[in-house]
């Protein structure tokens, strides 16, 4: 690995099935637009719509060279066959051997089973072999694809936190999974 080189990215491109992880680009700027203004792909997520500007941004700086715990980085979720960024997901390094997860897909990608093969190739390939051995994840009640999702890949509940989640109530689930 070359020493600035982020050690996720270290690892990628990553194939599983008819999708591959890899790192995100300004190339993916579009896309990226397309699925994150997608009010039905954000009502469930922590992330708020972004402009242009921003999202450039934002794709530059997705994965820092460093994955010091407190600090997110980001994965892109691409079609196998063209290349086009689909989702992402967001790895939150909450400790040495712990991380939190989330995850976005454009509705056109969505009940194909990509998510599952996204987030399985994610913790097995490139997560445990960095030593991180507890996952969390945090999802709304009303998301019932995400609950199911994470129940297929070994996460466990750990708890519910009724609260207000863009002026709406809901329930927050959390999961964990241990290595």
């Amino acid at each position: 690995m070359a020493p600035h080189q982020h050690p996720l990215l270290a690892r990628l491109p990553l194939a599983a099935g008819a999708l591959r992880l890899r790192a995100l680009a300004a190339s993916d700027l579009n896309e990226f637009l397309a699925y994150r203004s997608d009010p039905v792909v954000a009502r469930y997520q922590g992330w708020q719509a972004m402009d242009r500007a921003a999202a450039a941004a934002f794709l530059v700086d997705a994965a820092p060279c460093l994955w010091q715990v407190g600090t997110w980085a980001q994965i892109g979720i691409a079609s196998a066959h063209h290349d086009q960024l689909v989702g992402d997901i967001g790895l939150l390094r909450e400790a040495t051997n712990q991380a939190q997860l989330g995850f976005s897909l454009a509705r056109s990608a969505q009940g194909q089973g990509w998510a599952t093969a996204a987030l399985r190739a994610c913790i097995e390939d490139l997560l445990l072999p960095l030593g991180i051995t507890r996952l969390r994840a945090i999802s709304d009640a009303r998301n019932l694809p995400s609950l199911r999702l994470l129940q297929r890949l070994g996460f466990v509940e750990t708890g519910r936190e009724d609260l207000l989640f863009r002026g709406e109530a809901c329930t927050e689930i959390s999961f964990e999974r241990c290595a």
